[in-house]
């Protein structure tokens, strides 16, 4: 194993770090000995690429190696050699070969070095529905909400202790909350069974919250709606959520907001719509319509006569504030023309007098029926060509 480092991966001395973790990666799955049963030859070049990306993926071991070579690992500059972090160039391949899956693999392996256990202590993020109005939404408001949620226990305040001193290092893993145990070529990582990956541990544990450092209770808090929100929209509300198990940071929240359904308009992004029926005299010949927009004002809606269902007037600024803006939507006006029902005799005669005052060509009073008429009978004059 006489070979220069840098050689056995393969890579210039001047590699990036992130040129030798790819090097050693290609070459031990190489000749990983898994792969290369009873091959002798493959079990040496695997120590050699383990020993040298043991030294070269340390910042300090690989300024040590540049500088001085093996020499400074192996005693021959007297004393007991360069040794950072307590993992020499003779450690076992076991471990490396690990190092290839945690590079890889480690978020998904559970491979959290170096993270200690309060990350995974933080609090959780809640959700919470708020259904209001429209006009809630046009004006904005404050709301108070009351959720239950497991808060910061008053006793202890946090700390989970019930003198109030907090937590102490665990012993079993050393504050780091992970335990790892070597099973042939392979290093398995786990949370520490006496701390349960806190990396603390209590000794004389609050008996208000069994040594949590939370406690259930139903929290009020004041919710502030902005102008113009639409249903979907969330509110994020920091440090609101669960509080973090014996002090860690606690969780947010996110007041989800839904918007009731409006008995009159129907809201598109910032415009408004409503249906109105008007009375077939008012469409024929024309007239004046009130319709309230969402402000609480009245509108006048000139009505030309000769209107037809589907027709649409726009009243422009009426809609929904557009949020965080100044700038405002509009508010559509569709007509729906409105056939008389429940006619009595006289009233019946007087329209049919109407239609016969009309005559049978009604392309001057009613276009549109006559323009399907004729394309009705066009239809029929092909069919029967």
């Amino acid at each position: 194993m006489a070979q220069d480092y840098y050689e056995t991966l393969g890579v210039d001395k001047k590699a990036s770090a992130e040129d030798i973790k790819k090097a050693y990666r290609k070459l031990a799955m190489k000749y990983h000995p898994d792969q290369n049963k009873d091959d002798k030859a493959a079990e040496t070049k695997f120590k050699e690429i383990s020993e040298a990306y043991d030294i070269l993926k340390d910042e300090q071991k690989r300024a040590a190696y540049d500088r001085f070579g093996k020499g400074a690992f192996d005693g021959s500059m007297g004393g007991g050699g360069f040794n950072p972090g307590g993992m020499g160039a003779g450690a076992g391949f076991g471990g490396n070969f690990s190092d290839i899956f945690e590079d890889m693999f480690g978020d998904i392996m559970g491979g959290a070095r170096g993270r200690g256990g309060q990350a995974s202590m933080r609090g959780a993020d809640l959700q919470y529905t708020m259904e209001i109005t429209l006009e809630e939404a046009f004006k904005g408001k404050e709301a108070t909400i009351k959720i239950p949620v497991n808060d910061t226990c008053d006793k202890c305040e946090g700390s989970g202790a019930e003198s109030g001193k907090g937590a102490e290092q665990c012993p079993t893993c050393n504050g780091s909350g992970r335990m790892r145990a070597q099973q042939g070529f392979f290093t398995i990582e786990r949370s520490c069974s006496t701390c349960n990956g806190a990396g603390t541990v209590i000794k004389d544990p609050c008996k208000k919250c069994s040594g949590s450092g939370r406690i259930r209770k139903e929290k009020t808090l004041k919710v502030q709606i902005p102008t113009g929100i639409d249903s979907g929209r969330r509110i994020r509300l920091a440090g609101e959520g669960e509080a973090g198990m014996r002090g860690a940071t606690s969780g947010d929240l996110y007041v989800l907001v839904a918007i009731k359904p409006h008995k009159f308009f129907r809201r598109d992004g910032a415009n408004l719509y409503c249906r109105v029926p008007i009375p077939m005299m008012t469409a024929t010949l024309g007239g004046d319509l009130q319709v309230p927009s969402i402000d609480g004002s009245r509108n006048s809606v000139k009505i030309p006569a000769g209107t037809q269902t589907g027709q649409q007037f726009r009243l422009k600024g009426k809609g929904m504030n557009v949020m965080r803006s100044d700038a405002f939507g509009d508010l559509y006006i569709e007509i729906f023309v409105e056939t008389p029902v429940n006619l009595n005799g006289k009233q019946k005669d007087l329209l049919k007098k109407l239609a016969d005052d009309l005559g049978s060509d009604k392309s001057d009073h009613s276009p549109e029926s006559s323009s399907f008429m004729q394309k009705m009978k066009d239809i029929w004059s092909d069919l029967k060509n």
